[in-house]
C-alpha cells in the first residue's frame, strides 16, 4: 500500500509562493523575499534594484539599446525581472493583484505594496519609533505564559524586523 501523500494548504509548498490577502503583510514580506532569493540572487536583485535596460556605449554616452541588437546576455537579464513580477503577481490574491496591475516591474510592484501596507518613509518611522519604545519596555504581562510571552515578542521583533531594524545577538 502506497504511503498518503502530504496535504500542503495554498502557500505552504516550497514550489509555490506564499498567497497575500491583503493581511499580516510584514509576515508576508519576510516570507516572499526568502522566496524571491531562493529562486535566484539574480531574480531578487531585479525585485531590489530594478530591471536590466540593455545598454550600450555611443560617443560617451550610455544608450538604450533597440530590443533586436540585445545579446544573449541582455535577454536573460531582462529574463529576470519578468521571472520576479510573474512570482509577485501569482502570490496575490485579486485585490491586492488590482492593486499592482499597473506596475511594469517587479521593483514597482514590491515598492507599490511595501507603500501601501507600510506606509510612506515617514509612517514607517514613526511605527519603528513606536515599536522600538514597546521593544525596549517589553515584560511580561500579569497572568502571562512563557509561550504566549515569546510569541509577542517574537511578533514584534518580526514586525521590527519588517520595518528595517537590525538586531545584534551578543
Amino acid at each position: 500500500m502506497a504511503s498518503a501523500q502530504p496535504v500542503f494548504r495554498d502557500g505552504c509548498s516550497s514550489n509555490k509562493p506564499p498567497c497575500f490577502i491583503g493581511e499580516h503583510y510584514d509576515f508576508w514580506k519576510i516570507r516572499m523575499q526568502t522566496y524571491l532569493e531562493a529562486q535566484g540572487d539574480d531574480i531578487w536583485d531585479a525585485v531590489e534594484n530594478g530591471p536590466h535596460i540593455p545598454t550600450t556605449i555611443i560617443n560617451n554616452k550610455g544608450e538604450i539599446k533597440i530590443k533586436n541588437s540585445w545579446t544573449d546576455d541582455d535577454k536573460r537579464k531582462v529574463l529576470f525581472d519578468k521571472k520576479a513580477k510573474n512570482m509577485l503577481q501569482s502570490a496575490l490574491e485579486m485585490d491586492e493583484f488590482f492593486r499592482i496591475s499597473h506596475c511594469k516591474t517587479a521593483k514597482e510592484i514590491w515598492d507599490t505594496l511595501e507603500v501601501t501596507h507600510e506606509g510612506t518613509i515617514e509612517v514607517k518611522r514613526s511605527k519603528l519609533n513606536t515599536l522600538s519604545q514597546e521593544y525596549e519596555l517589553f515584560g511580561m504581562l500579569p497572568g502571562e505564559s512563557i509561550l504566549d510571552l515569546q510569541k509577542r515578542f517574537s511578533h514584534l521583533t518580526n514586525h521590527l524586523s519588517a520595518l528595517g531594524k537590525t538586531f545584534t545577538k551578543y
